[in-house]
């Protein structure tokens, strides 16, 4: 195939801040344009965002409504072959279903959907229109994660018994939403978040991350889960026992009241050979814990790393590597997927490796039965 993949954005216009970081991950590797957006619920702004990325006058559009329709109107050498979803939770459906039912791949953000109904309609539609859904959980992108997930596949680290996985954050310590600040506002509105706040917002991140490293489904959970500041409508932390399909336990602590806090999130899985550890905020180094020999440390770019792993990273050993190259493996392999499809080919199943909308709906069954748990006084929910 002898040309970029042509993406349209619904959302990420003038003030948005995730828009930007799809934009650069999906340009990284050269092999995916931007060619059309609907930026903006609002009109003006939706133009006005695409004139600022320089796109032509007739490709920026009002609505995704107008965008999907017209560019499947398009010449087919012409028109997008997939969509970005890059707006707020109560924003994914719509968009979602309707690109898909016009024959366009989909890109999104997380989570999936509003709710688990909206969820299951597009796992349905994404099987029956035989079209790629990805979801953007970035931090299954990092090369040292796709090496945790191959140790633990192999049995380097023999047979998963426990699983602890934590995200603090620290920017809503206080009612920051009450000062109109715009990612605040959202993300703490049941009209526009859904049922939970920080455990769909970052809850849900650690959730898949916990299954994706190990292959592992989870079964049941019990959660105590709690609004912390004073006005707030949303949950800000919560705590989640675990209990995986393969009998091991595990902990899951999702908090966006933890002062001082970035985005710690970090994985520690322990199997009966050795232990794994990994840390977003130094995602470069993947520690190997062993029951009979010294620790070892594993470094991006090193030597020895799985396929999956060297594939993921970009430059050099040594040199720092994060959260859009993350993103952008996400972007590369689905571009890949596409071409392949393009050409009549079967995509390289290395690059069918992102979360798909599968992972999607086992992470808005996680988000409502968190939830549903933390009500409860029943002491273990099912999955």
């Amino acid at each position: 195939m002898s040309r970029k993949i042509r993406m349209g954005m619904v959302g990420g216009g003038r003030g948005a801040f995730i828009g930007a970081v799809h934009r650069i991950a999906a340009a990284m590797d050269g092999q995916i344009e931007l060619v059309c957006g609907a930026f903006s619920s609002n009109p003006r702004k939706s133009k006005l965002s695409g004139k600022d990325l320089h796109l032509p006058k007739d490709r920026c559009y009002s609505s995704y409504e107008e965008m999907i329709l017209a560019e499947k109107n398009l010449p087919e050498d012409v028109r997008m072959d997939f969509v970005s979803i890059v707006t707020p939770n109560h924003v994914h459906y719509g968009p979602a279903k309707m690109a898909l039912e016009n024959g366009f791949h989909v890109v999104c953000d997380k989570p999936l959907s509003f709710n688990m109904k909206e969820a299951k309609d597009l796992q349905k539609l994404v099987k029956k229109k035989k079209l790629l859904f990805a979801l953007t959980h970035n931090y299954t992108g990092y090369p040292m994660v796709k090496q945790a997930r191959h140790m633990v596949q192999k049995g380097i680290i023999g047979e998963v018994r426990k699983v602890v996985t934590e995200y603090p954050q620290g920017w809503l310590s206080t009612l920051v939403e009450a000062t109109n600040q715009k990612q605040a506002a959202w993300r703490t509105d049941p009209k526009r978040s859904g049922v939970a706040g920080a455990m769909g917002d970052i809850g849900s991140h650690a959730e898949n991350l916990a299954e994706y490293i190990t292959g592992l489904k989870i079964k049941q959970i019990c959660a105590d889960i709690s609004i912390l500041v004073p006005g707030r409508k949303l949950d800000d932390d919560g705590n989640v026992l675990l209990r995986f399909d393969n009998g091991a336990r595990g902990i899951l602590s999702a908090s966006q009241i933890s002062v001082g806090e970035e985005n710690n999130l970090y994985i520690r899985v322990y199997g009966t050979k050795a232990g794994l550890e990994w840390h977003q905020q130094e995602p470069n180094t993947l520690l190997v814990k062993w029951i009979d020999k010294p620790m070892e440390v594993l470094r991006t770019g090193g030597a020895n790393l799985c396929p999956a792993a060297a594939a993921g990273s970009r430059v050099p050993a040594g040199h720092p590597e994060g959260y859009l190259e993350a993103f952008g493996n996400i972007y590369r392999n689905f571009a890949f997927c596409i071409q392949a499809i393009v050409a009549g080919k079967k995509p390289n199943p290395m690059h069918l490796d992102f979360p798909t909308v599968e992972d999607g709906v086992r992470g808005m069954k996680f988000i409502e039965k968190v939830i549903e748990s933390g009500k409860s006084k029943q002491k273990w929910i099912r999955m």
